[in-house]
């Protein structure tokens, strides 16, 4: 499963960097049409938010599966063991909690608005935000992975804590 997630993660970076770069072309394009030919792509700044919020929802998941998001370890750090996964589960149970939320509601959002067409692109705002669900699911997928090895006991006390230093990669 961990070889799964990983390409999974590799395949994210990869959508996140042809993201990136389709916002770089539609945002420069437009501003080149504009001041060059006195014209636009009325569709460009409409894309371009669209490929944006994709791009920060995909690189949250490639921050959870990485451990790269913002915490605070100073009390992991001091409990004993059994303390630090009592935390760990903890922790990851409400992010389990938080993110089935996320889907529930997202889901909605898509349902309803499935049918509502954008204002330049025409296409289905239910794309728009159905990168809640796509972040919520995979989520709770790597999040309930790594409750099944803390209950296994296949993590390490180390790996408990739930963030890593950048310091700590050199």
């Amino acid at each position: 499963m961990s070889k799964i997630l990983d390409l999974y993660v590799i395949v994210l970076k990869a959508i996140m960097a042809l993201l990136l770069a389709g916002m770089v072309v539609l945002v420069f394009g437009n501003v080149v049409m504009r001041y060059v030919f006195d014209s636009g792509i009325s569709a460009s700044d409409e894309l371009a938010r669209w490929f944006f919020v994709w791009m920060v929802f995909l690189g949250g998941i490639v921050g959870i599966r990485e451990r790269r998001h913002l915490g605070v370890d100073s009390l992991v750090r001091a409990l004993s063991p059994a303390g630090r996964r009592a935390c760990f589960l903890l922790s990851h149970a409400m992010m389990i909690g938080a993110s089935a939320l996320l889907v529930q509601g997202s889901w909605l959002q898509t349902v309803i608005n499935w049918r509502v067409a954008a204002p330049a692109t025409g296409l289905s705002t239910g794309i728009f935000y159905s990168t809640g669900v796509v972040f919520g699911v995979s989520a709770i997928v790597i999040l309930g992975y790594e409750v099944i090895l803390v209950l296994l006991g296949r993590m390490t006390d180390e790996e408990l804590i739930g963030v890593r230093e950048t310091e700590e990669e050199h």
